[in-house]
């Protein structure tokens, strides 16, 4: 018999960014794509979901990008809509919110600073 362990929500401060890049991501799809002022249901349990996977990371703070992640902890029917939101999302991030666009680039280890 096997045990699940129940994780406690992770609220650090890259999991509360990549949250807040998230919600960004498909605010702006919905407005574009779906015409909405507000989050569209389709939407709104997207985020819902994508909430909940982020604050459940077992990586916490150390997490990598979702995409590089050797767990892929998003079910594949909401894998593939996050796909397509930040597919579309990413160039209007620059437009929308240019300063956390910059910021979300991922920097190469070797232009890195050592601390």
């Amino acid at each position: 018999m096997t045990t699940k362990v129940k994780r406690q929500p992770n609220n650090g401060p890259k999991i509360r960014k990549e949250q807040d890049i998230v919600l960004k991501m498909i605010r702006i799809y919905c407005k574009k794509k779906h015409h909405q002022k507000d989050l569209c249901a389709e939407c709104q349990d997207l985020n819902n979901f994508a909430m909940k996977r982020l604050s459940l990371c077992q990586f916490g703070e150390e997490k990598t990008a979702c995409a590089k992640c050797p767990i892929h902890c998003y079910k594949p029917d909401y894998r593939q809509r996050i796909k397509e939101v930040m597919r579309f999302s990413g160039p209007w991030m620059l437009l929308y919110h240019p300063i956390e666009s910059i910021k979300h680039i991922p920097i190469p280890e070797r232009f890195r600073k050592k601390r």
